[in-house]
């Protein structure tokens, strides 16, 4: 037998490279997803309020909407693109089209996210008092409807292995709940009452999708609420002690965090009854965004609380009469300096920040990336 001598010391920088392109390759291979399918409101809608036109009166189908990355309005609620966007973009897919389209080639996904939409149905909020509340009807049962017939006209009766190699992402849901709620006269207090019911609404939306066939499923929770421009402009108070040390409205954002507690241990319950057939995990779109508005400088925002796009002036720049796409209403020279686009929206520059959070995990337990 021939000798054999010790190397010590670092491997030669080709080595590295190799190993570093074989794991990314390794990664890769592990994450091919065939399609996405997207529920929702209007932080992920790509246009499925649109597809019947696009009524003036409707700002978002307005300049200066879509001016970062499309050049015009696309009837997404932002300058430019929003986290499924992005999700397509990392697994090599076609932005997702909605799924109202009549025209659109949906083997790649579908998007059945809509501005407006709600956990719960209408009814819920007519026993509330709150119809007046609810102007758009896409609440979760009607777009799991739409996924069904989505689903059954790309893959029939086979769709196992299909919908298997497919990534889903479920929410947010709850937010025009509880804006429903908030801004009919309801306190936080008695909103929080009904999280439970809204919370279950999204679990069994979760059940359902398992048991059509979905595998990969990732299940957002709500945003910090209280540190977005609308309600900071609705409910300025001169009590110092209603805002955090950054200046959020604790109320608000403790209905978020009640609501995404919930959600948690809802989405820790139904992994550990489908341990080996699913994977869900949940996206902390509340830390995410905190985390920018505590740390604007580690993503090159220079503005958290102004909205970068409207009429509003004063120290939020919104004003709900003089709101981005309104006439008179102007973008601000750099919006991906802004964290708040309209302020009830995100920029591009945000959303690309919480989806790479989520892919790698540092705000999505478990990471969509996996090896």
């Amino acid at each position: 037998m021939g000798s054999h001598r010790r190397i010590t010391g670092s491997p030669p920088a080709s080595a590295l490279m190799l190993t570093l392109l074989c794991a990314s390759w390794v990664l890769a291979a592990a994450q091919n997803y065939s399609a996405i399918f997207n529920f929702g409101d209007s932080i992920t809608d790509t246009g499925n309020l649109c597809t019947n036109g696009r009524p003036s009166q409707i700002t978002f189908t307005q300049p200066p909407y879509g001016e970062t990355f499309f050049g015009t309005p696309t009837c997404r609620c932002s300058d430019g693109r929003v986290v499924v966007d992005f999700l397509s973009d990392q697994f090599g897919l076609a932005f997702l089209p909605p799924s109202k389209s009549s025209s659109a080639d949906f083997k790649q996904g579908a998007n059945m996210a809509i501005t407006g939409a709600t956990a719960m149905d209408a009814p819920f909020f007519r026993s509330l008092g709150l119809s007046d509340r609810i102007w758009n009807n896409g609440p979760i049962s009607f777009q799991l409807q739409w996924f069904q017939q989505i689903a059954t006209s790309v893959c029939g009766q086979s769709c196992k292995s299909y919908l298997a190699n497919s990534l889903f992402v479920f929410g947010e849901f709850g937010g025009n709940d509880y804006n429903a709620m908030i801004f009919g006269g309801y306190t936080t207090e008695q909103t929080k009452k009904y999280t439970p019911k809204i919370v279950n609404t999204i679990s069994r939306g979760i059940d359902k999708l398992i048991a059509m066939g979905a595998t990969d499923i990732v299940v957002p929770g709500v945003l910090p609420i209280g540190c977005f421009p609308i309600y900071l402009t609705i409910y300025q108070s001169s009590n110092s002690s209603d805002y955090d040390d950054l200046g959020c409205l604790n109320k608000f954002n403790d209905l978020s965090t009640y609501h995404n507690t919930l959600l948690q241990k809802r989405v820790d319950i139904i992994q550990s009854r489908h341990r080996k057939t699913a994977r869900i995990m949940y996206a902390d779109f509340y830390s995410g965004v905190y985390d920018m508005v505590r740390n604007p400088q580690n993503y090159g925002f220079s503005s958290v609380f102004e909205t970068c796009c409207g009429s509003g002036g004063g120290k939020y720049n919104y004003q709900n009469s003089a709101r981005c796409g309104m006439q008179g209403a102007s973008a601000c020279a750099s919006p991906a300096a802004h964290l708040s686009w309209d302020g009830i929206h995100l920029t591009e520059a945000a959303y690309k920040q919480i989806t790479d959070g989520w892919l790698k995990g540092r705000y999505c337990r478990p990471p969509i990336l996996h090896s």
